[in-house]
């Protein structure tokens, strides 16, 4: 059973919004242990449902299957420990993830992880499978770690020489197509009455974003790749027969993150006449948009593109060059213009309170939120606003920085709820509730009490807008 940890213990305090994203990576896991490898699985989605931790452990146990699997996220670990140490004896446990692959050492030092018999680093499919099979294969490959029960020493497994790719980045059009079936909430009905799914159309990201922890410096092994463009389309037709779905949305990093892949996809999607009878979203880089022609815009929209999620992070050209995003806060104007000129909504994603961001730097996001609502006013797309407090991952760029200028990791990690919905009452903090966390620790000059007041107050204006009908 692949198990997905709730963000919070919600027997402490229930979830206050009704949906989160699929769990997809595991799900894809989950379909090639099943599909390839003949193995009788399924998938619990803690924070789908909802669940504490020990609701959690319960069902796992009550399956009582041979192996419990976790995707490890840094803000999630806790919960995942938690889980992991209420398991059964007899359950061998198995982890990979984020977190797995920046903490290797630390997690299995932990006594609560004792049942740990193999620590994934990376794309986890076929290696996952194996391990299934017989946990003594992990010796021969790649990337799998465990700790020696007897030495107390860490391994790690090596293949022959050549060999290693297969495992680490497999052919991302061989793997079977993800089994909805494994998913708590996808598809799913959304407000304007359309089935949607949510997608991936490629793996890796060559950009290193400090921030983040899909940064290519963060992940040497991963090979870039992106889906063949008619197993794309072929998986939207299918989705569309099986559930109804005429809505889409791809997450992935590079689906609109290089022009190459962009033109591949869109004369598959215009070959299928997708724009005829799908809607669909994507993630978007903003300096490859910038790049793009006016044909190449038309285009995205004449296959059907709805809405475009950018990474705008902040309006200070100072801070975006900190976070390496190679972007400025023109680009993004003249970008989201384009793209709201033609219908295309804009979804953008905002940081507060970056490492060395000052109130200068943090007025000219505000600005920048502002003129971005502004330009909307005047065009027929929408532009919605997403802002975060920031919080530091282990493995990403500016950990290391952090950890090298003297900060703690321990406080680093301490992630804890920041309740913005001041107890329920703050409605328009409620579909943000579960991402409302922090570590505590102002490492801009900003006071956190200022920071945090910044992003309710971004928030609540855009939940104004949503319900003045201002903004889809």
């Amino acid at each position: 059973m692949f198990v997905n940890a709730p963000l919070r213990d919600y027997a402490m305090r229930p979830r206050m919004n009704n949906y989160t994203l699929p769990v997809l990576g595991l799900g894809y896991i989950a379909t090639y242990a099943r599909e390839i490898g003949g193995f009788n699985v399924g998938v619990l989605d803690g924070e789908a449902h909802g669940l504490g931790v020990e609701e959690t452990a319960r069902i796992v146990n009550a399956a009582g299957p041979r192996w419990a699997g976790m995707n490890l996220l840094a803000p999630t670990y806790e919960m995942s420990a938690r889980i992991a140490a209420a398991l059964d004896p007899g359950i061998a446990l198995i982890v990979g993830g984020h977190h797995a692959r920046a903490m290797p050492g630390r997690i299995l030092d932990d006594p609560r992880m004792s049942r740990l018999r193999a620590l994934v680093i990376g794309e986890g499919e076929t290696r996952v499978a194996a391990l299934l099979g017989d946990h003594r294969r992990r010796a021969e490959l790649p990337g799998v770690m465990w700790r020696d029960p007897l030495l107390g020493t860490h391994a790690t497994g090596l293949c022959p020489p050549g060999q290693a790719a297969r495992w680490l980045s497999p052919d991302i059009d061989g793997l079977p197509v993800v089994d909805r079936v494994f998913l708590a909430q996808d598809p799913y009905l959304v407000n304007d009455g359309l089935y949607e799914a949510n997608m991936v159309g490629s793996r890796g990201c060559p950009y290193d974003c400090g921030f983040c922890g899909a940064a290519v410096s963060a992940n040497p092994e991963v090979k870039i790749r992106s889906r063949a463009p008619e197993g794309i389309v072929a998986e939207l037709q299918a989705l569309h027969a099986a559930y109804g779905v005429s809505a889409f949305r791809f997450v992935d990093d590079l689906f609109l993150g290089a022009a190459r892949v962009i033109r591949t996809q869109m004369a598959a999607f215009t070959r299928h006449g997708i724009g005829d009878r799908f809607v669909w979203d994507a993630t978007g880089r903003i300096n490859v948009l910038h790049r793009a022609d006016d044909d190449m815009l038309d285009t995205l929209k004449r296959c059907g593109l709805r809405e475009v999620a950018l990474g705008i992070e902040s309006g200070s050209d100072r801070v975006l060059a900190a976070m390496d995003k190679r972007i400025t806060a023109t680009m993004t104007e003249d970008v989201t213009r384009r793209l709201l000129a033609r219908g295309i909504h804009v979804k953008g994603y905002f940081i507060f309170g970056y490492p060395g961001e000052g109130r200068d730097d943090l007025r000219a996001t505000m600005r920048h939120i502002r003129n971005l609502w502004k330009l909307a006013d005047r065009q027929p797309g929408n532009f919605r606003a997403s802002a975060f407090e920031f919080r530091p991952y282990p493995g990403t760029p500016v950990w290391a920085a952090l950890v090298a200028s003297g900060h703690d990791p321990d406080k680093l990690l301490a992630y804890s709820d920041v309740d913005l919905t001041r107890g329920g009452v703050e409605e328009g903090m409620l579909a943000r509730d579960e991402f409302n966390f922090s570590v505590g620790i102002q490492f801009g000059s900003v006071p956190l009490a200022e920071l945090r007041t910044a992003l309710a107050e971004v928030t609540r204006e855009q939940h104004a807008r949503m319900t003045d009908g201002a903004a889809a």
